[in-house]
């Protein structure tokens, strides 16, 4: 039983030279929106920088606008980030599908955007 129970589990893996990442605090302000709307806007945001992937702006919940968005039944799993579920934003139309994440490890309790789903992403100093 419990052999079956690790065959099961899902893989962990730790950040290293292969697959290095980090985060940082972001001091700018970074303010993201969609269809006219500021959906987020904090001071507070931290960046994540994994491997060869364009950095992240992770925003805390409390400085984005979460009534404009709804919570999707997509979930995925990253082996260094652990699972991740899914927000849209209706106000974007079909293009914001999905468009926002939140994780866990050092960037729980924190959304993220995908750039190619909102209309912007602005890091202002």
């Amino acid at each position: 039983m419990e052999q079956n129970a690790q065959a099961q589990a899902k893989p962990i893996k730790i950040p290293g030279p292969a697959h290095p990442i980090s985060v940082e605090r972001n001091s700018s302000r970074v303010v993201v929106s969609v269809a006219g709307r500021v959906i987020a806007d904090t001071r507070e945001a931290l960046t994540l920088y994994e491997a060869h992937y364009p950095a992240v702006q992770y925003i805390p919940r409390k400085d984005v606008d979460t009534a404009l968005l709804t919570r999707s039944g997509r979930t995925t799993y990253c082996p260094y980030k652990g699972d991740a579920a899914y927000f849209s934003i209706p106000v974007g139309g079909e293009r914001s599908i999905d468009a926002v994440w939140t994780a866990v490890a050092d960037i729980k309790d924190r959304l993220a955007f995908y750039s190619d789903r909102v209309d912007a992403i602005d890091i202002r100093s």
